[in-house]
């Protein structure tokens, strides 16, 4: 009954954090609305996304020992979030209001490198975390590109809990820096190897606490 317990507690943690993925991006999936600050949203969103997609994804990937896992973990984060976009939807918010992320392709990379490297767990961390901070800003800009015009949105649609200084005014694009893929793969990049060794400590921590 303990092993049983112990084993759905640990598919339930998996659920939590799926969700929990999908609750912050209801918060920064619509930085396209702040468009005056839509760039700097948008390096934030790369590297919140990122790492979050990275400690969840390589924690399941690690516990199962299955290339692929990571896939299954961001589909259900995927999965998850479209649910929440047909919400905002149903109570009449414009269908790009939610942005839902791509994750399926950075995880992709990193059950890849998993099973190129033949299961070496600190390959996983080290090259896997990389090329899953590298890659999201990327898949992201992409995806945001085929979205509505941002600015036309923003008008239309204003945030009702947007703060009178956060009001869309004029797009302030390129004020600061001219990349905001370049520099929201470069902070990934550095940031989530060490959230992705996180989540291997944590599945560490799992085994130990199974086997107690």
């Amino acid at each position: 009954l303990m092993v049983w317990l112990r084993r759905t507690t640990h598919y339930v943690f998996i659920v939590v954090v799926a969700v929990n993925s999908t609750l912050l991006i209801i918060n920064a999936g619509d930085y396209i609305f702040y468009t005056d600050w839509m760039w700097t949203s948008f390096v934030v969103f790369s590297v919140s996304q990122s790492t979050m997609l990275a400690v969840g994804a390589i924690y399941y990937m690690l516990f199962t020992g299955v290339p692929g896992t990571a896939t299954y973990y961001a589909t259900i984060m995927t999965i998850y979030t479209w649910v929440a976009k047909g919400a905002w939807f149903a109570l009449g918010y414009p269908y790009d209001f939610i942005v839902v992320p791509i994750w399926i392709p950075s995880a992709m990379l990193l059950d890849l490198t998993y099973w190129a490297t033949r299961r070496n767990k600190h390959a996983a961390i080290i090259i896997g975390g990389t090329l899953v901070g590298l890659s999201f800003p990327l898949f992201n800009m992409v995806n945001l590109l085929l979205v509505r015009d941002p600015l036309e949105v923003a008008f239309k649609y204003p945030r009702p809990t947007l703060p009178a200084y956060m009001t869309p005014i004029e797009p302030q694009v390129g004020k600061f820096y001219n990349s905001p893929v370049a520099l929201g793969s470069g902070a990934s990049a550095v940031l989530t190897v060490p959230i992705a060794a996180l989540g291997a400590k944590l599945n560490t921590w799992t085994y130990r606490w199974m086997a107690a």
